[in-house]
């Protein structure tokens, strides 16, 4: 009896020392609190180890631990050891994403498996949630963009090469911001995917301020320029825009009529030079809540004259008579179709910034819709637009997707 009960005593001796702190060099541990600041128990080797969970602890792995702690150790000890023991407490070991839970992502400097944040309050103070790649990042307000290295950038980000702006490197779509949504390859001669933008004002999302401009020739984020040292070697600052520009910005000759040799988007070709597109300042524009609709890539409106101005009350009804017609001339990368029926994102829009569907308002007959140019380049587009009989003036606007925003007004 007693050799068992001497027997008993050693035994909860020894559990009673495997918990108790250690200075030995090899650190053993049975939890957690065994462990010196900034480090946890690895309960399957038993050693204190450095914490990898990324600053995440206090919603997730702290809960188990302590509950673990709180009188259950040895329960939670032989539910998670082995190759479980990472997920529980800080993040199994990983190589990429197929090795974690749908609800973590592969850190790839630690190695491990770190739950994904959902929202910015998973990130703790000073940081923000990513919810297309669930990584909480530093909160950035208005940051710079500017680089000269890839260590300018943050983590998942790459300096351009010729824009020198920081931008992320994507496999999809999902892996890009709400700023630069299209995951296409650099350039060419490169096939490193990055995120793409497609209009400035995209770029400003969530921005304070409006001073990144989308490039023209490499569709990148960067700061507007405001002179032509902002520019790289050959480029001018084209301040109207914010854009650096090859010569074929202001003031550079051309010949023909539309986009010619002109830089496509912000420039079209008037009197042989190149001259900036007109800006936007009517009603029509303040009030038209499509902006994000816009870009420089898709055709290019670049002037538009009065036709003409009649009462035509079995075109336009008695209530509003005037039937005034606004011809509009384009510009296109791609062939204009060669008829009217075959034309597509082109929009009229009202002082109020409401919008109709613009070729409704071009009549079937010759004359109406005329193409030319050798590869069908430019287009003559007329509407017809009805006015009380009493009105004097009109104020209008005309786009088409991913194209620019053409103002237009008249007194009659």
């Amino acid at each position: 009896m007693k050799l068992w009960k001497t027997g008993w005593m050693l035994a909860v001796l020894g559990v009673v020392m495997a918990g108790c702190p250690t200075s030995d060099p090899d650190d053993t541990c049975a939890r957690d609190s065994d462990c010196a600041a900034g480090q946890r128990c690895e309960l399957a080797t038993g050693r204190c180890v450095a914490r990898t969970d990324g600053g995440m602890d206090g919603g997730g792995t702290g809960a188990v631990d302590g509950g673990a702690d709180g009188g259950t150790d040895g329960g939670m000890d032989s539910g998670v050891d082995g190759g479980t023991d990472g997920g529980a407490d800080g993040g199994a070991s990983c190589v990429d994403a197929s090795d974690c839970l749908a609800s973590e992502f592969c850190d790839p400097t630690a190695t491990v498996c770190v739950p994904r944040c959902t929202t910015d309050t998973d990130c703790g103070e000073g940081h923000t949630c990513d919810t297309a790649t669930g990584r909480c990042e530093e909160k950035v307000v208005d940051r710079d963009p500017s680089c000269t290295a890839d260590t300018d950038c943050l983590e998942g980000e790459i300096c351009h090469p010729t824009a020198k702006a920081c931008v992320r490197t994507c496999v999809s779509s999902v892996d890009c911001p709400d700023s630069a949504k299209t995951c296409d390859p650099m350039s060419a001669t490169s096939s490193q995917k990055i995120c793409k933008c497609s209009t400035d004002v995209l770029c400003n999302l969530y921005r304070e301020t409006s001073d990144l401009v989308c490039l023209n020739q490499d569709k990148v984020c960067a700061p507007r320029c405001t002179a032509d040292v902002d520019c790289a070697a050959g480029q001018i600052c084209e301040t109207s825009t914010g854009q650096c520009q090859a010569w074929g910005g202001t003031g550079a000759p051309c010949t023909g009529e539309g986009q010619s040799t002109c830089d496509y988007g912000t420039h079209f070709c008037g009197t042989n030079q190149c001259t900036p597109l007109p800006a936007p300042t009517c009603a029509n524009y303040e009030s038209f809540s499509g902006k994000g609709d816009l870009g420089t890539m898709g055709p290019i409106l670049y002037n538009a004259r009065l036709v003409s101005v009649v009462t035509d009350s079995a075109y336009c009804g008695s209530t509003t008579p005037k039937q005034v017609k606004i011809a509009l001339s384009a510009y296109n990368n791609n062939p204009f179709p060669t008829t009217r029926s075959g034309l597509s994102g082109f929009f009229f829009v009202r002082v109020d910034g409401t919008m109709v569907d613009a070729t409704n308002l071009m009549l079937s007959a010759a004359g109406n819709y005329t193409v030319s140019g050798s590869n069908r380049e430019r287009a003559e587009l007329i509407v017809n637009l009805c006015y009380p009989s009493t009105s004097t003036s009109v104020s209008t606007g005309f786009y088409f997707t991913t194209g620019n925003f053409l103002c237009y007004q008249a007194t009659f």
